[in-house]
């Protein structure tokens, strides 16, 4: 007995201690053994191309979190080394958001301490949820409730950047505050900052615009893609002309359509700082900038875990946790749901499959460790994984490249962002999140499901109020209605000499007082009395509650003399109803034996 178990025991270590275990946990063993120098260098042009992606990016991302624009980069990085490790999608890249920026400032407000230590508790969150496998949680986030959070998220986040673009200061965060202050305060406004955030818009929309008439795959181009190739080469040959040679040479078939998409905001940051130094320099201060940031690396170490606040009182580890409220729920859920649904979107799109409950884990474990370098909460970012996809990455690895890039620039690029226009940002983050904003959903809605209107307008209405709100009222509204369509299952009644009632459903136990309900008020409360077949063809499971309901209804009908009669019993309920030891119970095959029996018996 004592060997066998000591068998057990030995046969379940060496299980967890297999190399095929071990390439569960670590993905980079299934794919780095036949690692080939043709993925180095896709791998590597990936890496580079959203590398230039993600420093601008990431500077705006952290204007929209409220944090000074250097902790947009810190967090830019950890992802791309721990993803290569942990991931298992060739294309997924980690870092700072639109969304996950504008949560972290509802959150924490702006204050970097508290933003890395809600890094840290998020990715301890994500994963023990990635260890107990819990990522079937993320299916009770409905579409519409995604769909209503991500469009008042982009319309809050579009709004928020509009005192950017007008050089006011001072204007409060919360969404009705907000655009109120802004318009009353347009008078206000600085002319230079106006100016040039409109120019920058324009040229980020034409950018845009040209990228829609660059497409390789249709042979020979017309003549406006042909200007247009021209014309964004031209702008672009001073600044990323290394770049763009490796990319002709090496992927041609990709090269426009990855300098449009990943470019564009580089070349606009670049071309805004570049005037506003040289304006600067001549003693014109016409813009509002970034100004001095910290050179160099962030220091690698725990996040604080109490704050002190102006007046010198300590607010201790448990005060500020209480002050993350529904945060610390909201903020793990929606980064594991955006990068799993982003992860899925591409494995789809170029034939592969991921491991959800691993992704939580590369998720988890990059927050936990980012919040070591001042990070504030990451997922995965939709633009850039787009970006790494088209370029033609071809495993995690181009995470390493990305990341390489992003602490070169936070060793020796620093000093440059004195100059960034803040202006120049808030027009990257407007043109980011503008096409999140698809109001078109709604006829689709509309035709298909209408009460999902309501879910997604709870959201969108709430999340103008405090964005987690916003996910816990859309969340809350879709359990109701999914609830509700438990408790109220489709019910069809029909005469066929005897009631014929057809389950359209499942039947559990929230449905039970519904269906007692309509047979009383159909059958045993008419009079005469009247027999009935229940077809229970759509019922799979059924517990106490539902059976102690039927041997009331059994006991109601024997007293007034008539038959309730099951039909279309699947075998493993019709085991628990004999189990439950019913008196006179009976049932039938189908609806139609039940009736020929009951005109045998009348003839």
């Amino acid at each position: 007995m004592e060997q066998s178990r000591l068998g057990r025991v030995s046969s379940m270590m060496r299980s967890c201690c297999s190399y095929s275990t071990l390439k569960t946990w670590l993905p980079i063993l299934s794919w780095l053994p036949g690692y080939r120098l043709k993925w180095l260098q896709m791998d590597l042009l990936a890496g580079l191309t959203v590398g230039l992606t993600a420093i601008p990016q990431t500077l705006a991302y952290a204007e929209v979190a409220g944090l000074p624009v250097q902790y947009g980069l810190y967090s830019a990085f950890m992802g791309g080394f721990i993803y290569t490790f942990l991931g298992t999608s060739k294309d997924v890249t980690i870092g700072p958001t639109a969304i996950m920026s504008l949560l972290c400032f509802s959150v924490v407000g702006g204050q970097p301490h508290r933003a890395a230590l809600l890094a840290l508790l998020c990715g301890l969150i994500q994963t023990v949820m990635a260890l107990l496998r819990l990522g079937f949680l993320l299916d009770f986030i409905s579409y519409p409730v995604i769909k209503g959070f991500t469009c008042a998220s982009a319309i809050t986040i579009a709004v928020s950047q509009i005192k950017n673009i007008l050089g006011l200061r001072g204007i409060p965060q919360q969404f009705f505050l907000a655009v109120y202050y802004t318009f009353s305060r347009i008078p206000e406004a600085r002319v230079g900052d106006v100016v040039l955030g409109l120019i920058c818009l324009a040229l980020l929309v034409s950018l845009m615009v040209m990228k829609m008439y660059i497409s390789s795959d249709d042979p020979p181009p017309s003549l406006c893609s042909k200007v247009s190739r021209k014309l964004v080469w031209s702008v672009a040959t001073s600044q990323y002309l290394c770049l763009w040679v490796c990319l002709c040479h090496v992927a041609p078939a990709v090269a426009f359509s990855s300098l449009s998409r990943s470019v564009r905001n580089a070349l606009v940051v670049l071309a805004a700082s570049a005037v506003s130094y040289s304006l600067d320099s001549r003693g014109y201060h016409v813009f509002t900038i970034t100004g001095e940031t910290p050179s160099g690396l962030p220091p690698f170490q725990p996040p604080p875990t109490t704050d002190t606040t102006a007046n010198g009182t300590v607010v201790s580890f448990v005060e500020i946790v209480k002050g993350f409220g529904g945060g610390l729920a909201v903020i793990p859920l929606m980064g594991l749901l955006e990068s799993i649904a982003i992860a899925k979107a591409f494995a789809s799109q170029n034939n592969y499959r991921i491991n959800v409950n691993q992704e939580l884990l590369a998720i988890g474990v990059t927050n936990t460790l980012g919040s070591f370098v001042s990070a504030y909460p990451v997922t995965g970012s939709f633009g850039r994984t787009a970006v790494n996809s088209q370029t033609g990455v071809c495993t995690p690895a181009g995470g390493v490249i990305m990341g390489t890039i992003v602490l070169v620039s936070l060793r020796f690029l620093m000093p440059a962002l004195y100059y960034i226009p803040k202006a120049s940002l808030g027009a990257v983050i407007i043109c980011a999140v503008t096409p999140m904003c698809d109001l078109r959903i709604l006829a689709k809605m509309w035709r298909i499901s209408k009460l999902d209107l309501l879910s997604f307008g709870v959201t969108f209405l709430l999340s103008f109020w405090e964005v987690q709100y916003g996910i816990i009222g859309g969340v809350a509204t879709s359990g109701a209605l999914l609830l509700y369509n438990m408790a109220r299952p489709q019910i069809k009644v029909s005469d066929h000499g005897m009631l014929v009632i057809e389950l359209g459903s499942g039947l559990s136990f929230p449905a039970t007082e519904y269906l007692s309900d309509i047979i009383h008020t159909q059958a045993l409360q008419v009079s005469p009395p009247r027999s009935v077949v229940l077809d229970c063809r759509h019922v799979s499971v059924i517990d106490y509650s539902v059976v102690s309901e039927l041997r009331d209804l059994l006991r109601q009908f024997k007293l007034q003399d008539q038959e309730l009669v099951f039909s279309g019993l699947r075998p493993s309920v019709l085991v628990v109803l004999l189990a439950a030891d019913l008196q006179g119970i009976k049932y039938s095959d189908s609806v139609e034996a039940a009736l020929q029996r009951q005109n045998f018996l009348n003839d």
